[in-house]
Order: structure tokens, then C-alpha cells, then sequence
């Protein structure tokens, strides 16, 4: 039956977006309000603060009405009635509890049908009945004072049965009839249900019980009765002052009203057909109480008679628990059993009453303190509290002063009540107030003048009557002074006022949803109000807690305000700049701390005073001095604590305006960078979109290039391994390999930079042979120097490790784009190429002597396709930009120095971790493949190529093999079952259905189970997810590299590789024949020529060198490839050199 959803685990979340105000001066942040368990749990909380949901409203009416009927139990009715017997005599008692019965019942009936109507408790119904937000907040400090004073008093009876039937001291039966109620109470009004529900037939039978013997065994009883006339023997007859004292005692139980109310909010709604049901309930839960409750005060005069004609004295006839010692030894003539039988029933009648008391009196102090501090920690909380309170009462013994406290409250609640009551059944049927019960923070003037005044005025005019003010005739009156002030008044000012200050004026959007935007859960539409602070809608309980809005849906309507028009109103001229500096606001703290230090210090002293033996004037005196002193120190303090809180409070708001007018700056900053974020959001996904086509391009290309590219390279290893290849034709085979593996690296180097700013490329890490590995390297660009008369220095410093762990491919790639720019860009001079390691960190310096890159171009020849200013050479622009993402793939950093027309230093720092022997030998077993142990192994070749095809057929043939080709997709699928392969190399691009799909189909049509390797040139795909269950290890991108395809081969199929003994050697890089230059002669010839820039004449004057003498032809060669590609520096460098060599060997 719960209403709200139990709230979200807390988490990290950002703030939301905030929101405006209504004027636009301020934004509040929103952030998630969690509540702690017990105000989540409204089992434990029953809608403390709020009204009661329909959803929660399931119970029958006879159901609620047995629960708040229950509340009729509690024995103070008895001692209620013995003490008008006492004091009044039985004419005066009968005619006053009569009349106290009818006050009640009419007061109640009016309040109960509104409670039970809207849902609201006895809080919620006086904002709405002419009290506003904050002025309903006094009566629940009442409210909540006469909770915990009759629990005292109940526990007190019920303390005293103990001591009766098991000899309990009384301090102890105190604390054990305190602390007993708290479990009773904690799960609210479904607990509360039950205990009444199980607990009335056992207290409606000992009720009836010892008075049904007693007319049965005594019936003159009532005769003695009827005569009697008071312990003064004043009250034989009719007396009017009599009969109001008598009054004045019975109607302070009117505020036993708020507790029916709390109860019957529960009713459910009234329908046609559950019309009879609805009322009954309502009059039986509501002022029906009263019935019982006269015939109970009736019964308890009697038995106070009894205990009176039995010789004892008039303290001892007014205690409940003698009263019904009498009665039930009517029942029983053993002791024993009449005391059990007393003790059982004062127990259950005071659990039945203070479960009641605890439960009112802990709605009551939440909504008292929610108001006035903005936190509630849950009704539960103040159920102890309130508990503890009525404990502390009893063990400081200060009954006689709550006696006289009781009397002069019961004026204040007479008047609340009749204010609210005036307001139901005068102002709203004339029009003078709104109709309907509005109780959200949202919708009210924190004071309304009409119930707060009302009762204010009555309440200060029955205490002058009921202390004596007004003369003596008057004193018994004062219950009917607060009662007909009140009803005059609240009408009168209603109507003064025009009944503005019922409702803030103004339209109020209704609010939009049912979800609150604090505490994000969902309520009913009357429990929710739109918040201009937090621009959304906003539940009652988040309302009432909220501290930071500032009033900003009623900025004429809050406390403040109000207070300063009316002392503006009331002031003259020449106190109003005071205000602006904190008068207001001191005035109304002075004004509630004197209302409460004289509360507290009166109810002590008239505790001290009737605690003294005898009427000692002199003493009197002197403890009213005492008081008075005390009283005037504290207000003193206390005006000076004020003082500083007022000025504490004025700080305070200047620094919120502040910090507010800076958080609308900021606001509006945030607001500008939030614009200017969307705006480059959008740009970024404009780019995005570009880049993503770039990238498609790219794929698409490089795929095209690649497919032919694997068969050039492919058939050259397959040349390059065959040893019937002669020496001759060898170097045409390397010039092949370089050639495509250059090509290849072009497609690489724009493919990388795709990969690599879409995440997409990982890195190869495997042992490696270092010096191997530089030696290619230096080889490579020994010879591009020499070809164009430069230089190359290879400077190793110190030992270089034998094996390193990195991925080589891209190490290689980063080496050759830094040293393949110094060679391109270098036009005399030379190359330096160092390399150093130290603890795992290897360093590369390139040193070149070429013509420098300004301080401006620094970074920029990092950026894609950008070139420096002075870069003569061409290029696709790629190779820096591709060296620097790989690097800082690598975790490692470069470095560029460069002074113009000197020449440029690149240094490349990397973590390369060196590997042990033993690993080393193996992670690198370099042995030549001849075979594999075991039987045959069958494999698939899917490829829409057939070159490709015909490539792996010649590879893995020869090493034992079982080949068979598939064309495309289709046919790897007709050929899968019945050729049974163990392994399937698969292409992607292929017409008809591509790679992904054909393995799909292969699994789910279970036509074969073999392992599949991906050999395809769509290198953008390898690794990037799939569903097929596909790893990068088990992806080869074209041209493949021989060993990293029978490397895979053996992995998937778990091959043991026969191989020869000796480990492959890679060839030995040939020497490239001398550059022998002709004579003295022909070289001016040529530089000539070169100096021209005539190419035709310059291979002209070569060819005749050439065919002179065939030492000349390597010099030629180099020559003639310098000049159709018009490297004319280059030329006249190679030319310079060789003559100044000539000149030095003269």
C-alpha cells in the first residue's frame, strides 16, 4: 500500500542542469535527496509531513474507526470525572461532563469529516483552516506539549498499577511504561491497528465488568451519589461558578480531537455505496469517542464515591487505580485476584491510550521541527523524543504543576480549536475563506492573520479570565470566553482581511509530472506543486525540507516578509532604516524567546510553589524573586545571543546575495561554453563523418593495392628461397622485394595513420634480433647515401643487446620514414645514424647536415600532409606524423633540434626490454621448414584471387600439405563437407557473400568444424569485433611474410615442424659494385652538362662512358638514375667528391 518507490541506491552523479528562477535572479542546483531508511519506509513514517495518498487510504472504514475508537481508553476520563466530583459536587460534575461531551462532539465532528476527507492530519488541517505554513507550527508545539504531558500522566497510572500489583518502585514503573510503548509505535498505524484490534473486546469486558457487579450487589450506591456535594460540601446544588471550574477541568481534553484526526486521514474515500459505512465511521473514529468518554467520567465519579465512603481522602479517590480496586473487589472477594484483575485492566486501557499519544505526538514535533530547521529525520526519531520528554516529567514528579499547566493550556487548545472549527463551518460556507484544505509550502502565506489571530487574541483573553484578571465572577468562565472569542473573531478577521492571506495570489502552474525533481519518485497529483527554483515539479516532503529556494514561489508570502510589512505598518517612519539592518528580525526573536522562557520558568515555579508545605508568605516571596532574577539574567543572555544572531543572519544573507549574483555570472558562463560546446560537438561530428569517409577510402584503396601487391611479393620469397635461381638474376629478385615492400610501406604509413586515430591499431610485441635488425637498416640507407653522395655514419655506442622484445615492424617503420627524410632532404655532407642502451631505454639519433627547419615549422612537421617551408623534395607528408603517433604508441618520446643551414638532430627514446639467451632461443628458433611430423593435413584456400590461390598452393604443397581451392564463398561451401580440411584460409573481400558470412554459414549449418585464419588485404579490419569468434592472432594481413604464415599454420594445428639443423641465415646483403669514376676530363665534361640541367646531353656523355670502359657502368647507373629523376645536386655532389678525391690522390 505504498504510494512513494522506495528510493535508488546512492550514487556518484553529476548535478543536474540548473534551473531557473521565476525572475531570473537566481539558479538553484538541483541534487538527489536520498532519505535514510526510516523516512524512506513508510510503514515507519505514515506520510509524516504529507497528506495521506489515496493508494495508501485501503482500509475499511469500521477498521479505522475501531483504531481511533480505541483511543477511548485511556483512564484520565475516570480521573477527569472523579475530580469534578471532588471539587464541583455530582450536580455541577453531571451538568459539566455533559457539557464537556457536547463542546467536544461539536468541535470534533466538523474537524473530522475534513480529515477524513482530504487525508490530512491534524497539522496539515489547520494550515489550510486559516493558520498558514508557519502558524500551524505553534499549534504543533501545543499540539505536542499535550501529547507528551497526558502520556505523562497516563504512564503515571499505568506506573502506579505496577507498584500495586508487583511493588515496582515508581521511578522504575516510569521507565518500564515509557520505554514499553516505543516498539509499539515505530511501524505507525498498522501496528497501532492491530494492538487496538486485539486489545478491545479483553478492555470493553474489564470495563463493564466491576460495574455490572456493582448495580448488581450495591444499586442504593447511586443514591449517596446524587447527594453528595463535594469535598467542600458546596456543590448540593446547581452552581454556576462550580460547574465552570468543573468545566474548565473536563474541556482541555478537547485536544484529544487531534488524535482522532491523525487516525481517521486513513479513512478511505466515500463513495455512493459506501456512503452509510463512511459516515458512521467518521462519527464513531471521530467525536464518537465522547460517548464512551461521558459515560467513563460518569463512572468514575461513582467509583471516586466509592473510595470516598470508604474513609479515603480525596487524592487517593481521583487515582484510577483505587477507583477500580473498588470496583473489581465487587467482582472478586479474593484481594489477590481484584488487584490482578485492576492491574490487567489499568495496562491495557494506558497501552491502548499512549501507543496514541506517542504516535500524535511524534507527527506533531516532525512537522514542528521540518518547518523550523528544514531536516526530519524521521517520525521515528521523534517518537523517542517525544517519549523521553513525558519520562523526564515523571521522574522530576511535577504532577501538581501539569495539573495547573493543563488548566491554563487548555485555554490555548480551546481556542485552536474553535479557530479551526470557525473556519470550517463560518468562513468557508459564507465565501469569507477559500474553499477546499491547501496545505503545500507552495500555495500558502507562511502567517494567516485569521486562525493565528483568532486564537492568539482568544487564547490572551480566556488566560486573563482563568488567572483572575477580570475579576473573580468571570475565573470559572474561561473555557467559554476562548471559545466564543474564537468563533467571533475568526470570521470577523476573515473578513477584514478579504480572506487574501489564505492563498498566495498569482497563477501557479500545476505541476507538470509526478515525479519529483529532488528525490526523483513518483507521488500523487494533490502531493505535488511546481517549483520555480528547481523549474520542475516538487513533492510536499522535498518542499517542506528545502532551505535553499528562498521562498521564490511566494517572495511576498514567506515569514520575513510578512513580519517586515507588518512592523512597517506598525513602526513610525523614522524606525524603518532599522529594519534593513536586522530590527525585524530581532524584534521576533525577543518576542518568541520571552513567550518561552516564561513558559519554561512558570511551570517550575509553580511547581516549587505548591511543592511547599504550607502557605508561607515570606517564602513565596522569596522564590518569586528568585525567579524573577533568573528570569532576567536569561533574557538578558539570551538578547545578547540574539543580537549576535541577527547580525550572523544579516552576514550571512549579504554573502548568499553575493555568492548568488557570482553563481548567475557563472551560470551565464557555463551557459556561453555550453553553446560554444554544442557548436564544436556538432563541428566534431561533422569531422568525424569526414574522417570516417577518409578512413572507408583509405580501407578501400589500400585493399585494391594490396591484392596484387601479395602476389609480387609473395612469388618473390618464393624466388628468393629457390637455390636454382642464379647469382645473376637474385639481385633482380631483391630490387623486386624492395620495390614492393616500399610500395608496401607507402600503403602502410597512410593506413596506419586511419588506424591510429580511430584506436584500431595494437601493437606486435615479440622477440626480435637487434643487431640483425639494425644491420638491414643501416645497409638500406648506406646505399641510398652513396647513390646520392652522401655520407652515413653508424655510430653504436657501447654493447647493443643480441635480442630486444618490441614489435619490430613498426620499430623498422619509425627508423626508416626518420632516416629516409634525412637521407631525401640532405643535399651535401652526410648521415649520422647513433643508437645507445642503457637499462632497457634505447635511444636513436639521427644527425643530418641538410638545410635545417626554422624554429616555426618545428611542430608543424608533425601535422598530416604538412611539409616545412624550406623543403624542396617531395613526399607524401605522412612519415613524421606516422613515426610520432607510433612512438608515443610505444610509450617512448621524439625529439627534433634543428639550426637552419646547419642541419637537423632527431632522438628517439623507447623502452625496448632486453630478452635472456634461453628465451631468446625460444621465441627465435629461425630453422628452416622442410615438413611436420604426423599424417597429411588438409587445407582450404578460399580466394576470389586466383594468383593468390595458386601462391599457397605452391608454399604449402611442397612442405606435405593437402591443398584444395575454393573461388568465393559458395563454393567453400559445397566443398567444406566433402573435402574435410583441418584448417580454411579465408579471404574477406569476395563476390557473393564475403568471408564474415561464408564462416557464418559454415558454423551454423555445421558443414565444417576446421579452424579458420583470415589472409586478407582489409588490414582495417583485424582488429575490430566480430561474431565468429575470429582473433587477430588468427589474422594475416596481405603480403604475408612466409614465416608468420607457417607460424600460425603450426599454431592452429599444433604442428611439430621438421626442420634442418642448421638455423636459416639470411643472405648476405651483396656488395654493390664500385663506383669507379672516368678521367679528370670526362668529369668536367659532365658537371658541365650537369650545370646546364641538359638530362638528354647528361645520358648521352654517360653512355659514351659506359660503353668506353665497363668499369665505368655502376658510376653510370648511379648517374643516370639521379638525372632522369633531375637530381642535379645530388650529381654535382657525386661529381664533386670524386674529383676533389682525384685532386688529393695527386
Amino acid at each position: 500500500m505504498r504510494e512513494a518507490l522506495p528510493p535508488a541506491p546512492a550514487e556518484p552523479r553529476a548535478p543536474d542542469d540548473a534551473a531557473p528562477s521565476a525572475a531570473g535572479s537566481q539558479r538553484v542546483v538541483k541534487i538527489r535527496r536520498d532519505y535514510n531508511t526510516w523516512v524512506a519506509d513508510e510503514t515507519l513514517e505514515d506520510y509524516a509531513l504529507r497528506f495521506t495518498p489515496r493508494s495508501f487510504r485501503k482500509w475499511s472504514e469500521m477498521r479505522v474507526a475501531n483504531t481511533a475508537f480505541g483511543a477511548a481508553s485511556f483512564l484520565v476520563l475516570e480521573a477527569v470525572g472523579a475530580t469534578m466530583l471532588v471539587q464541583a459536587g455530582f450536580i455541577n460534575a453531571f451538568w459539566a461532563i455533559l457539557a464537556t461531551g457536547l463542546i467536544i462532539f461539536l468541535l470534533g465532528l466538523p474537524v473530522s469529516i475534513a480529515a477524513a476527507r482530504h487525508g490530512l492530519d491534524m497539522d496539515l488541517l489547520t494550515r489550510g483552516a486559516g493558520f498558514g505554513y508557519i502558524g500551524s507550527t505553534v499549534t504543533s508545539l501545543i499540539y505536542a506539549s499535550f501529547t507528551f504531558i497526558f502520556f505523562a500522566l497516563e504512564a503515571a497510572i499505568m506506573a502506579y498499577a505496577l507498584e500495586l500489583a508487583f511493588r515496582i518502585p515508581p521511578a522504575w514503573g516510569y521507565l518500564i511504561c515509557a520505554l514499553v510503548v516505543i516498539p509499539l509505535v515505530t511501524h505507525g498505524v498498522t501496528a497501532i491497528s492491530r494492538l487496538q484490534a486485539w486489545t478491545q473486546p479483553l478492555w470493553l469486558f474489564l470495563l463493564v465488568l466491576p460495574y455490572v457487579f456493582l448495580f448488581l450487589e450495591e444499586p442504593e450506591a447511586l443514591s449517596g451519589l446524587l447527594n453528595y456535594g463535594g469535598e467542600h460540601g458546596r456543590g448540593g446544588a446547581f452552581d454556576p461558578v462550580l460547574f465552570g471550574a468543573a468545566l474548565t477541568v473536563g474541556i482541555a481534553l478537547v485536544t484529544q480531537m487531534g488524535e482522532q484526526v491523525d487516525y481517521l486521514r486513513f479513512m478511505p474515500e466515500q463513495t455512493p455505496a459506501s456512503a452509510r459505512r463512511w459516515w458512521s465511521a467518521v462519527v464513531v473514529g471521530g467525536p464518537g469517542w465522547v460517548v464512551p468518554g461521558i459515560l467513563k467520567m460518569l463512572g468514575g465519579a461513582l467509583l471516586a464515591w466509592l473510595v470516598l465512603r470508604n474513609g479515603s481522602p480525596a487524592a487517593k479517590a481521583v487515582d484510577p487505580n483505587q477507583m477500580y480496586l473498588i470496583g473489581f473487589s465487587h467482582v472478586f472477594d479474593n484481594t489477590t485476584l481484584a488487584v490482578a484483575a485492576t492491574a490487567l485492566f489499568v495496562v491495557v486501557s494506558q497501552l491502548k491510550i499512549n501507543v496514541t499519544n506517542a504516535y500524535a505526538g511524534s507527527l506533531a514535533w516532525s512537522n514542528f521541527f521540518a518547518r523550523v530547521t528544514h531536516s526530519h529525520p524521521g517520525r521515528v526519531v521523534w517518537v523517542v523524543f517525544n517519549t523521553l520528554i513525558a519520562l523526564l516529567l515523571m521522574e522530576l514528579g511535577v504532577f501538581q504543576a501539569l495539573g495547573q499547566v493543563l488548566g491554563l493550556y487548555s485555554n490555548i487548545a480551546i481556542s485552536w480549536m474553535a479557530a479551526v472549527v470557525a473556519d470550517l463551518v463560518i468562513n468557508k460556507p459564507l465565501g469569507l475563506s477559500p474553499p477546499g484544505l491547501e496545505f503545500k509550502r507552495s500555495r500558502l502565506y507562511d502567517i494567516n492573520p485569521v486562525g493565528v489571530g483568532a486564537m492568539v487574541a482568544a487564547s490572551l483573553l480566556a488566560i486573563a479570565v482563568f488567572v483572575g484578571v477580570l475579576g473573580p465572577e468571570l475565573q470559572p468562565y474561561a473555557s467559554f470566553v476562548a471559545l466564543g472569542a474564537a468563533f467571533v473573531l475568526s470570521p470577523l478577521i476573515a473578513w477584514a482581511t478579504g480572506g487574501r492571506y489564505y492563498r498566495v495570489a498569482g497563477s501557479h502552474p500545476p505541476a507538470a509530472g509526478r515525479r519529483c525533481v529532488i528525490c526523483e519518485r513518483e507521488y500523487e497529483t494533490e502531493d505535488m506543486a511546481h517549483c520555480p527554483a528547481y523549474a520542475g515539479p516538487i513533492c510536499s516532503l522535498c518542499c517542506s525540507l528545502d532551505a535553499r529556494c528562498q521562498d521564490l514561489c511566494k517572495p511576498k508570502a514567506h515569514l520575513g516578509a510578512q513580519w517586515d510589512a507588518f512592523l512597517r505598518r506598525l513602526l513610525p517612519a523614522a524606525a524603518l532604516p532599522y529594519l534593513e539592518k536586522g530590527l525585524g528580525l530581532y524584534l521576533m526573536l525577543m518576542a518568541g524567546i520571552v513567550t518561552v522562557l516564561g513558559l519554561i520558568l512558570g511551570v517550575l515555579y509553580t511547581h516549587e510553589l505548591l511543592s511547599l508545605p504550607m502557605a508561607d508568605e515570606s517564602v513565596a516571596a522569596r522564590l518569586q524573586d528568585s525567579f524573577v532574577k533568573v528570569f532576567a539574567a536569561l533574557l538578558l543572555l539570551t538578547g545578547i545571543i540574539a543580537w549576535w544572531m541577527v547580525l550572523t543572519q544579516e552576514s550571512r544573507r549579504v554573502a548568499q546575495e553575493e555568492s548568488n549574483r557570482q553563481t548567475q555570472l557563472l551560470m551565464q558562463e557555463i551557459e556561453s561554453h555550453r553553446r560554444t560546446d554544442a557548436a564544436l560537438q556538432e563541428a566534431k561530428r561533422v569531422a568525424d563523418q569526414a574522417n570516417q569517409a577518409k578512413s572507408r577510402y583509405i580501407t578501400a584503396i589500400s585493399h585494391e593495392l594490396r591484392t596484387p601487391l601479395n602476389s609480387i611479393l609473395g612469388y618473390a620469397q618464393v624466388l628468393a628461397a629457390d637455390a636454382d635461381v642464379p647469382p645473376n638474376r637474385r639481385q633482380a629478385v631483391n630490387v623486386i622485394r624492395k620495390s614492393g615492400d616500399h610500395l608496401l610501406s607507402v600503403i602502410e604509413g597512410t593506413l596506419d595513420i586511419a588506424r591510429i586515430e580511430g584506436g584500431k591499431l595494437t601493437l606486435d610485441v615479440k622477440a626480435m634480433d637487434f643487431p640483425e635488425f639494425l644491420h638491414q637498416i643501416v645497409a638500406m640507407f648506406e646505399l641510398q647515401a652513396r647513390n646520392k653522395g652522401l655520407s652515413f655514419a653508424y655510430v653504436p655506442a657501447g654493447e647493443l643487446p643480441a635480442v630486444l622484445r618490441a614489435d619490430e615492424r613498426r620499430l623498422r617503420q619509425i627508423l626508416i620514414n626518420v632516416l629516409g627524410n634525412a637521407v631525401k632532404f640532405t643535399q651535401r655532407g652526410g648521415v649520422t645514424f647513433s643508437i645507445e642502451c642503457r637499462r632497457e631505454m634505447a635511444t636513436f639519433a639521427i644527425r643530418d647536415t641538410g638545410p635545417g627547419i626554422p624554429a616555426d615549422d618545428l611542430e608543424r612537421i608533425f601535422e598530416p600532409f604538412t611539409r616545412g617551408s624550406t623543403v624542396q623534395a617531395g613526399g607524401s607528408g605522412v612519415g613524421l606524423t606516422v613515426a610520432r603517433m607510433l612512438v608515443s604508441l610505444m610509450g617512448g618520446e621524439i625529439q627534433v633540434s634543428s639550426t637552419p643551414g646547419v642541419g637537423t638532430e632527431f632522438r628517439i627514446r623507447l623502452f625496448l626490454p632486453r630478452v635472456h639467451s634461453a628465451q631468446a632461443a625460444k621465441e627465435l628458433p629461425r630453422l628452416d621448414r622442410v615438413g611436420y611430423h604426423g599424417s597429411r593435413r588438409r587445407i582450404l584456400v578460399v580466394d576470389n584471387e586466383k594468383d593468390d590461390r595458386e601462391l599457397l598452393r605452391l608454399v604449402l604443397e611442397p612442405l606435405g600439405f593437402i591443398v584444395e581451392e575454393a573461388a568465393g564463398g559458395y563454393e567453400c561451401l559445397a566443398a567444406a563437407p566433402g573435402f574435410a580440411p583441418d584448417l580454411i584460409f579465408m579471404d574477406l573481400g569476395m563476390p557473393g557473400i564475403d568471408g564474415w558470412e561464408t564462416i557464418r554459414r559454415l558454423r551454423q549449418q555445421r558443414l565444417s568444424d576446421a579452424a579458420v585464419v583470415i589472409l586478407s588485404a582489409n588490414a582495417f579490419d583485424k582488429n575490430l569485433d566480430n561474431d565468429v569468434g575470429v582473433t587477430p592472432d588468427d589474422f594475416i594481413v596481405k603480403p604475408f611474410k612466409l614465416a608468420e604464415l607457417l607460424d600460425c599454420l603450426g599454431r592452429r594445428l599444433d604442428l611439430a615442424w621438421i626442420t634442418t639443423d642448421a638455423p636459416v641465415r639470411p643472405p648476405a646483403a651483396a656488395e654493390p659494385p664500385p663506383l669507379v669514376p672516368p678521367d679528370e676530363a670526362e668529369l668536367a665534361a659532365l658537371e658541365e652538362l650537369v650545370d646546364l640541367g641538359y638530362p638528354r646531353g647528361i645520358l648521352d656523355r654517360l653512355a659514351a662512358i659506359a660503353a668506353a670502359d665497363p668499369r665505368h657502368a655502376e658510376f653510370v647507373r648511379v648517374l643516370a638514375d639521379l638525372a632522369r629523376q633531375f637530381q642535379f645536386d645530388a650529381m654535382k655532389e657525386i661529381l664533386r667528391k670524386h674529383r676533389a678525391a682525384a685532386h688529393d690522390s695527386r
